[in-house]
């Protein structure tokens, strides 16, 4: 492939993928900003529609599977701590 065609197709490559990865980080920091806030109800709400986006990123192949198991094990951590919490 010709270095030019390589490079339009990066590009193009990027440009389908970044809505994904865009949705990912701003369900992930509702999600984060609802914890400290400490509602419960809003984080567990965020908290799904954040795997499910994490989920359909890595059905996409906009983020590497293994991150987004990483990224949604962490925020559920987070979400079950604040659970336990009173």
């Amino acid at each position: 492939m010709s270095s030019n065609k390589s490079t339009r197709v990066s590009a193009r490559r990027y440009a389908e993928k970044q809505p994904y990865r865009t949705k990912v980080k701003n369900m992930i920091s509702e999600t984060r900003k609802a914890i400290l806030e400490g509602n419960k109800e809003k984080a567990q709400e965020y908290g799904k529609k954040a795997v499910s986006a994490l989920d359909k990123a890595s059905q996409k192949n906009a983020l590497h599977s293994n991150n987004t198991s990483r990224k949604k094990s962490r925020l559920l951590r987070q979400i079950n701590h604040l659970m336990k919490s009173e």
